[in-house]
C-alpha cells in the first residue's frame, strides 16, 4: 500500500505519541497555527471556525469533538477545517485542567457536590462507557440492564462537566477568536502583498525578455 508504515508503531508507541507526538507539542502546535493561517477562507470566517473548535473541546462529548465542531461551525457559519484544527485545543495535556475546571464550576453552579481529581473523573468516563455498551449488549442476552450507575454518573460528573465547560469554553473562544482574527488578516494581507511582487516581478522578467529578443530580431 502507499501510504503504510514501513516500520509498523507498537502498541507502546501509539499511545505515546498520543499523549506527546513525535516532535513535541511544540512543533504540532507550530503545524496546527501555520495550517490556520493558509487556510484559503476569509478571517473572520476562519476565526468562528476556531471559535467553534475551542468551545467544544471543553464539553464532556469524548470522541464526538470533530463531529460537534463541525456542526457548531456549520451553524456559525465559520470555517470547518480550522474548527477541527482548533479542537487540538483540547488535547491529553489540557484536558485534566479543563476536566477538573469544568466539573468545579459546574458542581457550583448546580449548587451540590465537589470537584473531582482529574484521574477520578476520566476513570468514570472509562466505566461509564464499558457499562453502557454492556446494557445495550444486554437488549439481545439474557442479562439485565443496570442503569443506577451510569444515572449517577450523569448526575456527578457529565451533566456538572457538560454546564461548568460552557463559561470556560466560551472566555477561551472568545479569546481565541479575537486573538486570531487580526493575526490571520495581517498574515493574508502580507501574502497577496508577496505573490503580487512576485507576479510583478516574472512579468518584468518576462518583458525584458520579450525586448531583448525584439531587438535582437
Amino acid at each position: 500500500m502507499v501510504f503504510k508504515r514501513r516500520n509498523k508503531r507498537s502498541y507502546l508507541q501509539v499511545a505515546t505519541e498520543a499523549v506527546y507526538p513525535r516532535g513535541g507539542w511544540r512543533r504540532a502546535a507550530h503545524y496546527i497555527s501555520h495550517r490556520l493561517r493558509r487556510l484559503p477562507d476569509a478571517p473572520h470566517r476562519i476565526a468562528r471556525g476556531i471559535f467553534a473548535g475551542i468551545v467544544v473541546s471543553f464539553t464532556p462529548f469524548f470522541g464526538l469533538h470533530f463531529l460537534a465542531a463541525a456542526m457548531l461551525s456549520f451553524l456559525l457559519r465559520g470555517n470547518l477545517v480550522a474548527a477541527l484544527l482548533a479542537t487540538f485545543v483540547g488535547n491529553p495535556v489540557t484536558f485534566p485542567f479543563i476536566a477538573v475546571t469544568s466539573v468545579e464550576i459546574g458542581h457550583w453552579m448546580l449548587g451540590g457536590g465537589n470537584g473531582l481529581p482529574w484521574l477520578h473523573i476520566f476513570a468514570a468516563f472509562g466505566q461509564a462507557g464499558i457499562e453502557f455498551w454492556d446494557n445495550v449488549l444486554a437488549i439481545f442476552t439474557d442479562d439485565t440492564a443496570h442503569w443506577i450507575s451510569l444515572s449517577r454518573f450523569f448526575y456527578r460528573v457529565f451533566l456538572p462537566y457538560m454546564v461548568g465547560g460552557v463559561v470556560p469554553g466560551i472566555v477561551a473562544g472568545l479569546a481565541g477568536y479575537y486573538l486570531s482574527l487580526p493575526l490571520i488578516g495581517a498574515y493574508q494581507k502580507r501574502r497577496r502583498k508577496k505573490l503580487k511582487e512576485r507576479f510583478e516581478k516574472l512579468r518584468l522578467a518576462k518583458a525584458a525578455k520579450a525586448d531583448a529578443l525584439a531587438a535582437k530580431g
